[in-house]
């Protein structure tokens, strides 16, 4: 093959890229590309991450002798445009499991099919391809509960890890506005990288370690491998038999777990995963407000959601709290909160972001279905001094250890602080 096509998406790397390994392999000349997608719904924050994923990917393409190709509109249409133009004989693409992508993916098959372009699916956005782990003689075309899937996708034979490309090489006369410069950037796969290999000495503290709220010492990887700034596989084998590899490769597997799940039931950011669940919620517009806002009045949920307001992002054990907060304390339907984590995060992916909140809301994957969070004592036993409290909400700032998860029963409540909403 002469010239290969990869339209990258959710992989946005050289080192284990399968589809950009591959068509280098195959053919003389590789175009990397990325479109815009203006149907694609994104938050500022992600929006802001992604460009910088971008600018790093485009300087190691440059750094390789190519180049990334950035156009705006159908990734479809333009993919195809793209390997028309510069007598591309495939495209290749990684394989993702949102409706969206799916979609996206049978329409780039038919537009490929007229226009005689082999397309090539590739693996590379989960550890194990969602349709790879079934289940057995129970039937069923995906896993339903965690503990199962964790037994099977722990059995497979991982694919193996593919180095970057040392050389890449772009047709001649690819037109100069295809390719323009960027600013200097932070993000992208170059820190993802640093960041994993400076964190990989503290995965042996990460069991006892990932719920401490004030220490954060979680990875923080997923917005990189959100993105596919890191790949999921290569993490896997970069922690793979080190001292407490286990619990982190088990939050791997979760990540997994929810992709087959939105494989298979499209509809999980809109409809109950459960059919038996009975949803009577609450239309509660201030309430919702105050919770987006944190000003709850409930000291570790007003945190969480600050947290999220500066950050972009959340730590989980917040996640949890302030979820079950909304959802069985507040009685808010779940998608509206789901919604907004959605909007916020850096690394909200409609798998894992509505998987978790319809497990958490009881519409889900929890074989619990009831379980409930007690902010206050998820507060005492996660933030035990209040520190993470304190860093997140500075009205509170000046009332010292764990009085401050309850200020309401202080002799003088601090002044400026909501007092806890009423439901």
């Amino acid at each position: 093959m002469k010239v290969a096509v990869v339209l990258f998406t959710r992989d946005l790397r050289v080192h284990d890229n399968p589809a950009l390994s591959t068509a280098t392999r195959a053919a003389e000349r590789v175009v990397p590309l990325f479109v815009h997608d203006p149907a694609l719904p994104a938050g500022d924050n992600r929006r802001r991450f992604l460009e910088e994923c971008l600018t790093d990917l485009k300087a190691s393409l440059r750094q390789r002798g190519a180049d990334l190709v950035e156009l705006r509109g159908d990734p479809a249409a333009e993919a195809v445009r793209v390997a028309k133009a510069v007598g591309a004989e495939g495209i290749g693409v990684a394989a993702d499991v949102s409706g969206y992508a799916r979609d996206r993916e049978r329409r780039l098959e038919r537009a490929c099919a007229g226009e005689r372009i082999a397309l090539k699916t590739f693996p590379g956005v989960t550890v194990v391809p969602p349709g790879a782990v079934r289940p057995g003689s129970g039937g069923g075309e995906h896993y339903k509960v965690f503990t199962p899937y964790w037994r099977a996708w722990q059995a497979q034979r991982w694919r193996d890890v593919e180095g970057a490309p040392r050389k890449l090489q772009l047709p001649d006369d690819l037109p100069a506005s295809w390719c323009k410069d960027r600013p200097a950037s932070t993000g992208g796969e170059s820190a993802a990288r640093k960041r994993l290999t400076a964190w990989l000495p503290r995965l042996e503290g990460y069991e006892d370690n990932h719920d401490a709220m004030a220490a954060d010492k979680t990875s923080r990887l997923s917005p990189y491998l959100h993105f596919g700034c890191l790949s999921p596989r290569e993490v896997a084998a970069r922690v793979e038999g080190r001292p407490g590899a286990e619990p982190f490769v088990r939050q791997l597997c979760w990540r997994d777990f929810y992709h087959q799940v939105l494989f298979a039931f499209p509809d999980l950011r809109r409809k109950a995963y459960r059919a038996s669940a009975e949803e009577h919620w609450r239309d509660e517009s201030d309430a919702l407000q105050a919770w987006r806002e944190g000003h709850t009045g409930v000291p570790i949920v007003d945190a969480g959601m600050r947290q999220l307001l500066a950050e972009g992002w959340m730590h989980n054990r917040a996640r949890l709290i302030t979820a079950s907060y909304l959802t069985k304390h507040l009685n808010v339907d779940w998608r509206a909160g789901g919604d907004h984590f959605f909007d916020l995060l850096l690394d909200g992916d409609v798998a894992n972001n509505y998987g978790n909140w319809q497990w958490v809301a009881g519409t889900g994957n929890d074989t619990k279905p009831y379980r409930r969070f007690n902010p206050i004592r998820q507060a005492h036993r996660f933030d035990p001094v209040g520190d993470y409290v304190r860093r997140y909400v500075p009205e509170l700032a000046g009332i010292e250890g764990k009085a401050v998860h309850e200020p309401w029963n202080l002799p003088e409540p601090p002044p400026g602080y909501p007092a806890p909403l009423k439901f």
